[in-house]
């Protein structure tokens, strides 16, 4: 058997093929002083080797990277100096070296948001607290007590379908699953009431956190009423704007919007472990376009109009969950009386003085003073978000006085889900029963009365 032997590198770093002859597996090459290679050695050898670059190339490539990253930064530098321009968020002459601190004068600052993070996750924790320790003990002072339910037997065929398809089958799919599962029609029906019914919230949760919400906004209310009961915009709204942008911050506005904001950031941080209710998509989208305004009108010293808006929000929500509160206590007249309250201060607040003042003031009475810029469309265009909302849940409210009056029934939340009994269905089997009679081992029993006689 006979190998290749390979000469020396070559300049180019390749490995060079000259003059190779057939060689004895273990002989010697006449032609080459190195020792003998296999062929499949050769092989590998015979190929290109791994260059390494030089320091020359390293330089080279280290200031092409430095380049990159200097033309990037300066790209984002000078993006950001477009978005933050003073043109877009102020009007006419105006701008944010206006909101610079001077002569012992303090204005708000962009950096002060970050604040808001951690006081999101203390309320996290104190809602926590507050549910064992106050709301729990409160629940069972008024009488909240969670019905027992019966929970669904496992079953794997209708858990997956539960699971991965619908909580809520058709009927031509209850039929199906009832030969999968080798159940009856009735029993697949009964399986998935109950099994929806284990996923719905218990009533002493719903109470813990409409307690909690209750709370935040009674003193966020008497405490923003104590922020403006002295200021002269809460009486003359138009003074908001006087001498905007150059409005001075006060410690009270700043706690009040650091508060709030953080507040409602708990809330957008919790949404997922919350009861969720028929306007969920709602919830998120009022919770987000809050954000947005308190966080822009902090931005640019529009504070004057955020905290007139934050007090009319804050003075119809605190009866809301009030009502929620003695609706799953049972308390019939309670619930029903402060739940028309609500819908009262809920219309006059936000269906009122909400778009007829404070939208009026800052979408009609500044194009009197300034021309219109992109700030200004950008914040009343978050301020009609938050008024359609309010129209919606106005129909809401509107439906449950309805409902309410005549009957003088407990007032029931519309966008809750209500817990689905089996009385229905017991009905259903009664009248099945009444029908065609009663039933001993499979056949009908048309007459029980007579004795049998031989």
């Amino acid at each position: 058997m006979s190998s290749r032997c390979g000469n020396s590198f070559s300049r180019n770093g390749y490995w060079c093929q000259t003059e190779v002859q057939e060689v004895p597996r273990y002989g010697a090459c006449c032609r080459c002083p190195a020792r003998l290679i296999t062929s499949n050695q050769y092989s590998i050898l015979s190929q290109p080797s791994v260059s390494f670059p030089s320091s020359q190339d390293i330089v080279a490539a280290e200031r092409t990277h430095k380049s990159s990253l200097c033309f990037i930064f300066k790209m984002l530098s000078q993006l950001r100096e477009q978005i933050w321009a003073d043109w877009i968020w102020f009007p006419e002459g105006h701008g944010w070296a206006d909101l610079k601190d001077h002569d012992g004068h303090v204005f708000p600052k962009t950096g002060d948001l970050w604040a808001t993070i951690p006081i999101a996750f203390c309320f996290l924790i104190c809602r926590q607290i507050f549910e064992r320790t106050v709301a729990t003990p409160l629940a069972s002072l008024l009488g909240v007590s969670d019905k027992q339910r019966v929970r669904a037997p496992p079953n794997p065929v209708l858990e997956s379908y539960f699971c991965s398809t619908s909580k809520h089958p058709t009927q031509s799919s209850i039929e199906s699953l009832s030969k999968q599962a080798g159940c009856s029609v009735r029993q697949v029906q009964r399986w998935f009431r109950r099994r929806r019914n284990q996923d719905r919230p218990s009533k002493l949760k719903k109470f813990r956190e409409a307690s909690w919400r209750f709370t935040f906004y009674l003193l966020a209310f008497f405490a923003g009423l104590a922020v403006l009961i002295d200021k002269p915009w809460l009486y003359d709204m138009k003074q908001m704007w006087d001498g905007f942008p150059k409005m001075p911050l006060l410690p009270s506005q700043y706690w009040y919007y650091m508060i709030e904001l953080g507040f409602y950031l708990s809330l957008l941080f919790s949404v997922a472990s919350d009861v969720k209710r028929k306007d969920f998509k709602e919830q998120i989208i009022h919770h987000v376009a809050t954000i947005a305004l308190i966080s822009f009108s902090w931005l640019v010293n529009y504070i004057r109009a955020g905290t007139l808006i934050m007090l009319v929000h804050d003075a119809s929500d605190y009866l809301m969950e009030s009502a929620k509160m003695f609706n799953y206590a049972g308390w019939r007249k309670t619930c029903n009386f402060i739940f028309t309250v609500f819908a009262a201060v809920f219309i006059i607040t936000r269906l009122i003085i909400l778009p007829f003042w404070i939208i009026y003031t800052t979408w009609v009475y500044p194009l009197t003073l300034y021309p219109p810029f992109l700030g200004f469309y950008f914040f009343n265009g978050l301020m009609f978000v938050l008024q359609t909302l309010h129209i919606f849940w106005a129909a809401l409210i509107l439906r449950m006085v309805v409902k309410f009056l005549p009957g003088n029934d407990i007032v029931e939340d519309e966008r809750s889900d209500k817990e689905e009994t089996e009385s229905e269905e017991e009905d259903d089997e009664q009248r099945e029963k009444f029908r065609n009679g009663h039933v001993q081992n499979g056949h009908t029993v048309f007459n029980n009365n007579h004795s049998k006689k031989d």
